[in-house]
């Protein structure tokens, strides 16, 4: 008798090992049937953003997937149903009250058949529009305000400049010394989808857009 309690007692504790997620900002990356569930708890009461990032590399060229839509959910998680590989690497960027940010380290997806994949409709997530992939370094954030992220900012010498869609200059940043910055939807006057230039030491590295929503409209495609 004292034996199969303590088998059942292994039983419950491995399948509560199986199941858990981890904790921001460490995460779960499985592939369930070809589809990858990247999946945590949340300990922060402070949030305000958490874009799902891939690449093919475990630490440069990583894209935004989409966003979740409720940033407080204690467990949560995001379903990529088709991705380019099931070998691609994940992470998760988070941003918090006050303007300070984190990426959590990269994962690649661990084969899992024991779970069973969630209703992608259950999760509150946002697919990143597939005519639209926003850049890495320069989109709108959760409240319609322009993100700027370049890591290296302090070492290298940026300079950006924005565009009306008619190729008219709105203003340029002719040096940028954060390595995050916010810009408040307001400097661009109205909605819609600009232009911008971003320079590397006087050299063109990019050229994109990004979508400004309407007030009363939440941005909830958001790229990192």
């Amino acid at each position: 008798m004292r034996i199969l309690i303590i088998l059942l007692l292994l039983l419950i504790c491995n399948n509560n090992i199986l199941f858990a997620q981890d904790t921001l900002p460490k995460l779960s990356v499985s592939n369930i049937s070809n589809s990858i569930l990247i999946s945590w708890t949340n300990p922060f009461t402070y949030l305000t953003t958490i874009n799902i990032q891939r690449s093919f590399d475990s630490t440069k060229n990583f894209t935004t997937i989409g966003s979740m839509l409720d940033v407080k959910n204690k467990q949560n998680g995001f379903v990529d149903p088709k991705p380019k590989s099931t070998n691609m690497f994940y992470r998760v960027f988070l941003s918090f009250e006050g303007g300070t940010y984190i990426f959590t380290r990269s994962y690649r997806p661990v084969k899992d058949t024991l779970k069973t994949m969630p209703d992608i409709k259950q999760l509150k997530q946002a697919e990143v529009i597939t005519w639209f992939v926003p850049s890495s370094r320069i989109y709108t954030g959760k409240d319609n305000n322009v993100i700027i992220s370049l890591p290296d900012a302090v070492k290298k010498n940026y300079a950006i400049k924005f565009f009306e869609e008619n190729g008219t200059l709105v203003f340029e940043i002719p040096k940028i010394t954060e390595p995050f910055l916010t810009l408040e939807k307001v400097n661009f006057s109205h909605a819609g989808m600009f232009d911008f230039e971003l320079f590397e030491e006087g050299k063109l590295i990019e050229k994109h857009k990004f979508y400004i929503p309407k007030d009363g409209k939440i941005n909830n495609a958001v790229n990192r």
